[in-house]
């Protein structure tokens, strides 16, 4: 944790360092108001202490401008010239304490323990929310697989290091669910996690997402904007199917990986942020670097530990329990009473090949819950996909949509090449349009 000090009385300081140090805090102390922002604009702080009277200044003001660098800092107001119309507007201007002087270290360490304990409810709270919206169930690990057990092993015992991860595997095979358990038993785990998909967005957007921007650096950019890295600071970014950032930016990053410095989108202040990356691919980045698409610096710094996620045909009885336990979730979740699968259903699942793999077996599992009208989940209730013998191919000219059409065209392509770039060169769109796709159809 930084925290900044700003009091224009130099045994103030000191004496705010010492204390907050000895607690093993790193402490940037300064006399006014331009160069604690200074010193925020280069690094992110969790609290600020921030006397009431700097010289000519107010520290009132500098409330406003504080939180507009770094929206999440608390803002422990200190001064000695306390009172009631003084601590109700620093409340309003955004502060989060209030402490007269003469303080003793054991206030400056509860005020401290106050505002740690304010960020990590804020933080568990936003993870709580972005949980829900997923609508996820809860995450099960067990498997009768060799391979799988391995890799969840593998990540266990990498997760409370801080070295960079690259977990490997087909579309749909739970890597960004493993990177959350990577983060969660990790030390980093009250800090935030985020998420961010490279193929999702162009890459301008991609820069100022990860980097952040300021205020004017192109057109729309009309506030600043501390982006993911700023915020995650102590905690992980998961940057999804790194496979496909773009070539201008992965200088960027391998920066970020090594030194932990980087620049906002507009902005010539180069800022520090402690922040764990985990990365994920589902495509060769070995070919990728032989054909010049992707940094082989880049890939040796992101590829300290590699964790191979194996595919679901290769491990058919956990198709079976990852089935079940989805049968619970969405029983639940959609108010149904469905007991479990036929024969029929579990013959099915065995053998079928899943090229979606997890996902598609939870798009499969939920469908079936919501069109099942007995007991048990029959093959009635499933995709023609999975009845080949019913359905064995979706030809041109058959009475079917055009977008079952497109779903059958884009699976056997995604299932006969090696990237997700060679399967969107074959089909003619770009790799965000084919990312949507994808999500669409669950696979």
């Amino acid at each position: 944790m930084n925290i900044l000090v700003v009091d224009d009385e130099i045994n103030i300081r000191k004496t705010l360092s010492i204390c907050l140090e000895t607690e093993g805090y790193r402490v940037v102390a300064v006399s006014n108001f331009e160069d604690a922002l200074s010193e925020a604009s280069r690094e992110s702080f969790g609290i600020a202490f921030v006397d009431l009277r700097l010289g000519a200044a107010d520290g009132l003001d500098l409330i406003p401008d504080l939180l507009a660098t770094t929206p999440w800092i608390r803002i422990i107001v200190i001064t000695a010239y306390a009172t009631v119309e003084s601590a109700v507007e620093a409340m309003k201007r955004g502060a989060t304490d209030y402490l007269p002087k003469p303080f003793t270290p054991a206030q400056v360490k509860l005020a401290v323990r106050k505002a740690l304990d304010m960020l990590a409810l804020e933080q568990k709270i936003v993870s709580l929310k972005e949980d829900l919206g997923r609508s996820r169930p809860e995450t099960d690990f067990s498997s009768s697989s060799l391979a799988m057990n391995r890799a969840v092993e593998l990540a266990r015992s990498a997760a409370p290091s801080d070295a960079t991860l690259l977990l490997r595997g087909e579309t749909g095979t739970g890597k960004s669910v493993l990177a959350k358990a990577i983060h969660s038993w990790s030390s980093r785990a009250a800090r935030p996690f985020s998420v961010l998909s490279c193929p999702s967005l162009s890459p301008e957007l991609l820069e100022s997402e990860l980097f952040g921007h300021v205020k004017g650096a192109f057109t729309g950019a009309v506030r600043d904007n501390p982006g993911r890295i700023s915020a995650c600071n102590g905690g992980t970014i998961f940057l999804d199917e790194i496979g496909d950032l773009p070539l201008s930016l992965q200088p960027k990053l391998l920066r970020f990986v090594q030194d932990k410095e980087y620049e906002r989108v507009g902005d010539y202040v180069t800022r520090h942020a402690d922040v764990r990356i985990l990365a994920a691919t589902s495509m060769d980045l070995e070919e990728s670097v032989r054909q010049g698409r992707f940094r082989e610096d880049l890939y040796y710094r992101l590829n300290v530990i590699q964790i191979e996620i194996p595919p679901l045909r290769e491990r058919p009885d956990d198709a079976i329990a990852l089935a079940e336990h989805l049968l619970l979730f969405f029983g639940r979740a959609c108010h149904r009473s469905v007991s479990g699968f036929t024969d029929e259903v579990l013959h099915l699942f065995r053998s079928y090949r899943w090229p979606g793999n997890v996902r598609e077996l939870r798009n499969v599992v939920e469908r079936a819950v919501i069109l099942c009208r007995g007991k048990r989940i029959g093959g009635e209730d499933l995709p023609d996909n999975l009845r080949p013998s019913q359905n064995p191919t979706v030809q041109i000219g058959d009475p079917v949509s055009l977008e079952q059409i497109e779903e059958a065209h884009i699976r056997r392509i995604l299932a006969g090449t090696r990237s997700l770039q060679e399967a969107a060169d074959i089909l003619g769109i770009d790799q965000a349009t084919l990312w949507r796709r994808r999500k669409q159809y669950g696979i």
